[in-house]
């Protein structure tokens, strides 16, 4: 079934998170819950969620850091994560401009971070903008005005002549980088392993830290105590032990700290949760990780300690809010999953959408 854009379409079921049985209508791609004369009933009965988002992926990038150029390769790697009811993306930084897919409107919607920024020969070849510490200011915001709302950070990553996890940049440019993000309107996030780097970014003012197997106890009650979100990645520490295993002969206290670091991402999750810390799904999809896989990043922050009802939302009504893209809700954007089935009593019901509403239009 398929509806054109700007058809006015009726759907009733169980609403999350409220979980009340109701009829929703859409007009102008927003909802509405004023009934609409003459809306084409398109779903009844099942649930309705709020659409899914995956808050830190990378379209445009492939494995082993390869940058995705093809148009078609770029669209496929947005309709993978649309084939499961993730209808917005948190791009977490790419070197490939994606911004054409914007004019697509069966795909989901796009906010991106720019391109990374490490430091000089410190990050994936190739993936980051690369510059010194005094440039750093700069530079974020050349990605601040590039982006939609996000910049991406490099905030540690193995020193070949540490032989281990160690941070980019020094704190004093950290924190004039991000208050020179905040003066463009920008929020700030950074990719952090290790334990280092953590300190000096959280007190700086960051908005969100991607990954975050290094935080301890007191830096996740300064997490808390600012509102900083945590985005774990969980499926991709997955990987954890085999990037050990590469490294081992070369640097094996980097196998050791990464072995460390697989071992204890669960406990640092349920952590952070308990702690207050706003936790969001994301799958980091691109490069080690397939477009697609948020339903198996839900089921590991539910396995972390995370509730299920807390998991989902880390998926979807949370995450949107914390996006700005609203939920069911009247005059949000209307996009929405249908489920058979309540996925906070079964999350596996995440892998089956029935139908799916994106920007008001029935795109599955």
């Amino acid at each position: 079934m398929t509806a054109a854009a700007g058809e006015s379409l009726h759907l009733a079921g169980v609403v999350l998170p409220e979980g009340e049985h109701r009829d929703v209508w859409v007009r102008a791609g927003r909802f509405t819950f004023e009934p609409v004369p003459g809306a084409e009933t398109v779903s009844r009965g099942g649930w309705l969620v709020p659409g899914l988002v995956d808050a830190h992926c990378h379209v445009g990038v492939g494995p082993g850091g390869a940058h995705v150029d093809d148009p078609a390769d770029l669209r496929q790697q947005a309709l993978d994560d649309r084939a499961v009811g993730v209808l917005a993306l948190r791009d977490c930084g790419s070197p490939v401009d994606t911004r054409f897919l914007d004019d697509q409107p069966d795909l989901p919607r796009i906010i991106r971070a720019g391109q990374h920024i490490g430091a000089p020969r410190r990050y994936i070849p190739g993936m980051a903008v690369e510059v010194e510490p005094p440039d750093l200011a700069a530079e974020v915001r050349v990605q601040a005005r590039r982006g939609d709302g996000w910049v991406k950070l490099v905030g540690d990553w193995i020193d070949r002549g540490r032989g281990d996890l160690a941070p980019e940049f020094p704190d004093d440019a950290l924190a004039a980088a991000i208050a020179a993000a905040h003066d463009e309107g920008a929020r700030v996030t950074a990719h952090t392993f290790g334990t280092d780097a953590l300190p000096g970014l959280i007190r700086a003012g960051i908005d969100c830290i991607e990954h975050g197997t290094g935080l301890t106890e007191e830096l996740i009650g300064e997490m808390a105590a600012r509102g900083t979100a945590v985005v774990p990645t969980l499926i991709n520490v997955e990987n954890f032990p085999a990037f050990a295993a590469a490294g081992e002969q070369k640097f094996p206290a980097y196998a050791s700290t990464m072995r460390r670091l697989y071992a204890q991402a669960g406990a640092v999750v349920r952590a952070a949760f308990d702690a207050g810390v706003p936790v969001y799904a994301g799958t980091d999809a691109g490069g080690g990780v397939a477009h697609g896989s948020i339903a198996a990043e839900v089921r590991a922050l539910h396995a972390a300690g995370l509730p299920a009802e807390a998991a989902l939302a880390a998926a979807s009504w949370s995450a949107r809010t914390w996006l700005g893209l609203g939920g069911i809700e009247e005059g949000a954007p209307a996009d929405l999953v249908v489920y058979d089935a309540d996925p906070r009593a079964d999350l596996d019901v995440l892998q089956r959408p029935q139908r799916m509403i994106l920007r008001g239009r029935v795109v599955g």
